[in-house]
């Protein structure tokens, strides 16, 4: 087992990796919209989406995956009325690519934020 930490995304806020990588698979910790600086990325939940997914890919970079490794996520919104347009940024993100997923309407998430992603992808 292997702990994964890239400073080109946001640190843990608590005791967890960003990810881990065990048996040719990664496991990455949830995604939220925080700049490598911890601060909350401003807008609406297009802008907050493309942080999380750009976080996300930085963490599985540094694993020694990509998006296009990616085989599961699961996505946590604060509200489902804006699941279009979250959408419409996961696709941009993934292309092609269409890992199967998860979505998950929560009361609240870390920070208040509007959207977190976690991911399993295999290594390259």
């Amino acid at each position: 087992m292997e702990y994964v930490k890239t400073e080109q995304a946001p640190q843990a806020i608590g005791p967890y990796s960003q990810a881990v990588k065990v048996n040719g698979m990664v496991y990455t910790s949830g995604q939220i919209p925080l700049t490598t600086a911890g601060e909350v990325v401003e807008g609406g939940i297009e802008e907050q989406t493309n942080q999380v997914l750009d976080n996300l890919r930085k963490v599985l970079e540094e694993a020694g995956s990509s998006m296009q490794q990616v085989i599961k996520t699961t996505v946590f919104i604060q509200d489902m009325n804006e699941f279009a347009a979250l959408n419409d940024v996961y696709a941009e993100h993934f292309g092609e690519h269409k890992p199967s997923r998860s979505t998950v309407e929560v009361a609240r998430l870390p920070k208040d934020v509007r959207v977190e992603i976690e991911a399993i992808a295999v290594c390259k």
